[in-house]
């Protein structure tokens, strides 16, 4: 019989946030943004004292603040960050080699064969929140399960500092609950697709045959017919090739005015430069992502013999920018990296329902 594999995804709680508030105690308990400021930038990651008031990642700073007047403003701190998150892993590698970090702050690990030999992935998942809270002093929210997407969904259903199992056993009844947005490799476009045909959730999805799915949304749709039936055969990957580098934001308001294209791709292209210093990536294509109001989504790139330093990137990001009329109101920018100086990287993978998950820790089908 085919051994149940056992898949903890940890997810640090607000982790750039709870950094700054850990490393200077006159944040705690405070409404805090990492990045952007009351009248320009874009905040990186916010504070769960600045969620209350709709403060999220990838908003405005301006913006932000008119929701959170008493919000306070953090510049980030990308190698502390990376510092803590290294030691973060460390604590990951003493119970297993397969770990796949998706970014600073979350990664997968497979417990299904273990260096401490315990047989309970669950129990495993408490230890480490355990340690990542004694040892550095973050908190960490878990999720277990059989496979990598149920997993990562449970790491969200008792944040923050929570932990929740999906056995194999509640994974069908679980699925047929979850909101269609939910699942893995459904965006807000595919979503609204599907909520006009009727599929708001799992059961809905379920319904549809893999034939009528495949018609209607090509070779994603047995992506869509597997994951409602909790299928999903991605493996933990320690080492995964990194193919892209970008950073991009989705507008309050779509932009109509060249000024303001120029003015958000600017605030972009400073992210992209923080991704680029902290990860010493280079790139040989650039690549300018334009989503329209209607969704519809372009993409211009130019490639080059050399590495382009980041005075060239911008003025090809401009360059293409130029490059045609843009068709309508613009709604998400995007500037990418391709064609990377590197071979092998760690990259990025890339969110509730309540359910009583008490007592039911116990390695009793297999997680």
């Amino acid at each position: 019989m085919e051994k149940i594999r056992k898949i903890i995804h940890v997810d640090m709680d607000a982790f750039y946030a709870s950094v700054e508030q850990m490393d200077n105690p006159g944040l705690k308990g405070r409404p805090v943004a990492v990045g952007g400021n009351q009248e320009r930038g874009v905040v990186a990651a916010a504070s769960y004292e600045a969620r209350k008031f709709g403060v999220r990642s990838a908003m405005s700073g301006k913006i932000a603040s008119l929701r959170c007047p008493q919000l306070i403003f953090v510049k980030p701190r990308f190698e502390r960050y990376k510092e803590i998150s290294y030691r973060i892993r460390e604590i990951f590698f003493d119970y297993t080699d397969l770990v796949e970090p998706l970014s600073l702050d979350e990664a997968f690990l497979d417990v299904t064969e273990n260096k401490v030999n315990n047989p309970s992935a669950t129990l495993i998942a408490m230890e480490i929140r355990r340690r990542i809270k004694e040892e550095i002093g973050l908190n960490a929210s878990a999720g277990i399960s059989y496979n990598k997407f149920l997993a990562k969904t449970a790491s969200d259903i008792n944040k923050p500092n929570g932990q929740a199992v999906i056995l194999p056993t509640e994974a069908e009844a679980f699925l047929g609950k979850l909101p269609i947005e939910k699942f893995f490799g459904i965006g807000k476009v595919t979503a609204e697709k599907m909520k006009e045909i009727g599929i708001h959730n799992g059961y809905d999805l379920k319904q549809y045959s893999l034939q009528y799915l495949t018609k209607r949304f090509g070779k994603s749709g047995l992506h869509f017919y597997n994951i409602v039936r909790g299928i999903h055969l991605s493996e933990v990957q320690p080492n995964r090739i990194r193919k892209s580098l970008s950073a991009e934001n989705t507008f309050e308001k779509d932009l109509t005015e060249k000024e303001q294209w120029v003015e958000a791709l600017k605030e972009i292209f400073e992210e992209l430069k923080r991704r680029i210093s902290k990860s010493g990536i280079k790139g040989r294509t650039i690549t300018l992502k334009i989503k329209y109001r209607d969704f519809t989504l372009h993409t211009r790139s130019k490639t080059f013999e050399q590495y382009p330093e980041e005075i060239k990137i911008w003025e090809t990001v401009m360059e293409l920018l130029y490059q045609d009329a843009l068709l309508m109101p613009v709604r998400l920018f995007g500037i990418g990296l391709s064609n990377l100086n590197i071979d092998m990287e760690r990259s990025h993978f890339g969110r509730q329902l309540w359910i009583d998950f008490e007592n039911q820790y116990k390695d009793q089908s297999g997680v």
